[in-house]
């Protein structure tokens, strides 16, 4: 699921005109660093990302997620945004994104 969720923003991303620099997930939240024109509304980016991804994610992965999600929604209304530039400040990200441990699948039952 992460991994598709990936590729959904990837593409999404992509057709804002932006580039995907990293992404990562855990159990409850995503990282993702991404390059964005300075004029590019971003509450508006993240909003679409948000409602793309959990369309497709809902529907490709209905059975597994209804165990889970009974509201009609996917994400909490909140992220967090950070702009940074291309300095010393850029790598700590990238390898904090890169640090994050993704959640392992469950195990099937015996």
């Amino acid at each position: 699921m992460l991994q598709r969720m990936e590729s959904i923003f990837r593409d999404t991303l992509s057709k804002w005109r932006c580039s995907m620099i990293e992404f990562s997930g855990e159990t409850d939240h995503i990282h993702l660093l991404f390059e964005a024109h300075p004029s590019l509304n971003l509450s508006q980016l993240i909003a679409n990302l948000k409602t793309v991804s959990s369309r497709l994610i809902r529907k490709e992965y209905s059975d597994y997620l209804s165990k889970y999600f009974w509201k009609p929604y996917f994400w909490s209304s909140s992220y967090g945004l950070k702009s940074v530039s291309r300095g010393a400040e850029f790598g700590v990200i990238v390898e904090y994104i890169q640090k994050q441990e993704r959640p392992q699948p469950p195990t099937p039952p015996s």
